[in-house]
């Protein structure tokens, strides 16, 4: 499944489809993707139908400069804002110590962001000027549980 992958810029925000079901919400979520403005890797192989969070990670964990995956999985597909599953790509081997990855995952290592959230979030960690917890928390704070880019 990593040949997908391999593909991606250096600068390119990835996200990996992971559900199948509806090709006409796939293709809003990439238009919406696209309006967002930011560079995309779409991976838009059935190989990857159902893949679960772990098999996303192990495939990505020898990607450069990625912190962060976008799942277009079944609840992306079905939901309203077509809301991506962001995941932390980062490993406690990836930290400095324990409490620098506990930080990190205190709220979890995913969380749920609508399209436009995708820029925002990829370049502001791909640059370290926040961090995925950040994200994470401002998500939690909505009652959806879904980031929202102001």
């Amino acid at each position: 499944m990593s040949e997908g992958l391999a593909a991606r810029g250096d600068f390119d925000a990835l996200v990996i489809r992971t559900d199948y079901g509806d090709d006409r919400a796939w293709r809003d979520v990439v238009a919406a993707l696209l309006r967002s403005e930011a560079h995309i890797h779409f991976v838009d192989d059935p190989a990857w139908a159902g893949a679960r969070i772990d098999d996303v990670l192990k495939a990505a964990r020898d990607a450069e400069d990625l912190s962060v995956v976008f799942l277009a999985d079944h609840t992306t597909m079905r939901s309203g804002p077509h809301a991506l599953l962001a995941v932390t790509t980062l490993t406690r081997e990836d930290c400095t110590d324990d409490e620098d990855h506990a930080r990190l995952t205190e709220f979890g290592r995913e969380f749920r962001t609508t399209p436009a959230g995708v820029h925002d979030i990829h370049a502001n960690l791909s640059i370290g000027n926040l961090g995925f917890e950040e994200y994470a928390a401002w998500a939690r704070e909505n009652p959806d549980g879904v980031y929202r880019p102001t």
